[in-house]
């Protein structure tokens, strides 16, 4: 059976990226795209993840409105470090059309329960954003952690360095509280951090394959992709190109071998001056069930050849 994806996004352009993977991905069937927040407001990462699917072509994917903010929190704003990395409408600034479709009515929460009960072990979950929309679903459903076949989720650093502090990745940053629960539920999770994800990097080289494929897609993918390798000029002058992060959180639920993983029980930080740090958990350091997986190696030339051919056969289109 081919294996079922969801994705949830905060849809800025590595996500874009991502969802673009996973549609040009023949292993796998992308069921739905869950919205959330973190590089834009909800309604405009649904608003992207809405007209990014239909420019793909690729209209019969169903968008669910998730939570709009934190589980701590009554409200949401747009940092902005975020808005210069990703742009003021999340995907580099670049204009597409709206979609004619509009987001379903059933929430996301209630869908990610839905599907893991549909589905089962053949049902793969990717956030790639904040990860509110699947403690909330833990919270209404817990038994869902022993339903669902996997978890890749984009988030967290272990042994390397934050990028919104010295000890926290910007995803988990956003709901620190939502990501420990799903790192102590027990739930089969990979985490795809930025031990891994700032090793895959993109250049202007392979943005420029994509313009020359003079599709609305590749156009549209290497505008957008130029940004954000424009952004990275001045975040991480260090690194030569963009981090492909939520990519690889789709390559490795698409293909586990592309990382190399350390099998440990994880928490994050809630309280106190390291809040949103992820590190292991002392209380479950020793217990011999390890239901996470950190990826600490990553097979960079493969991965990127896979992700290189798999976009660019979308967009030729």
């Amino acid at each position: 059976m081919t294996k079922k994806l969801i994705l949830d996004l905060d849809t800025g352009i590595d996500d874009t990226l991502a969802t673009a993977y996973a549609l040009g991905s023949p292993e796998v069937e992308l069921i739905g795209i869950t919205g959330t927040y973190g590089n834009v407001l909800l309604d405009q990462g649904v608003r992207n993840a809405l007209a990014v699917t239909d420019l793909f072509g690729h209209p019969e994917v169903k968008v669910y409105k998730g939570l709009p903010h934190a589980s701590t929190r009554d409200s949401f704003e747009v940092q902005p470090v975020s808005a210069f990395i990703h742009g003021a409408n999340g995907i580099g600034d670049v204009d597409i059309p709206d979609s004619n479709r509009e987001p379903e009515t059933e929430s996301a929460v209630d869908f990610i329960i839905d599907a893991v009960k549909t589905y089962g072990k053949d049902l793969v979950y990717v956030p790639t954003g904040p990860m509110t929309n699947i403690a909330a679903a833990l919270d209404k459903a817990p038994e869902i952690k022993d339903e669902i076949g996997g978890i890749v989720l984009m988030g967290g650093a272990l042994t390397v360095c934050g990028n919104v502090s010295a000890w926290s990745e910007a995803n988990i940053s956003q709901d620190p509280d939502a990501a420990n629960q799903l790192f102590r539920s027990g739930a089969p999770a990979t985490m795809i951090g930025l031990d891994v994800t700032l090793q895959t990097l993109l250049t202007y080289k392979e943005t420029q394959r994509w313009r020359d494929l003079g599709t609305p897609a590749g156009r549209f993918l290497a505008d957008m992709t130029d940004y954000y390798i424009k952004a990275y000029e001045t975040t991480s002058p260090h690194l030569g190109g963009c981090g492909l992060h939520d990519p690889l959180a789709v390559g490795v639920a698409v293909d586990p071998s592309l990382v190399t993983t350390l099998d440990i029980n994880m928490q994050v930080d809630v309280e106190g001056p390291t809040r949103g740090r992820t590190i292991g958990d002392n209380e479950r350091l020793n217990d011999p069930v390890k239901t996470m997986k950190v990826a600490v190696g990553v097979d960079v030339p493969r991965f990127l050849d896979e992700f290189m051919n798999r976009i660019t056969g979308l967009a030729e289109a």
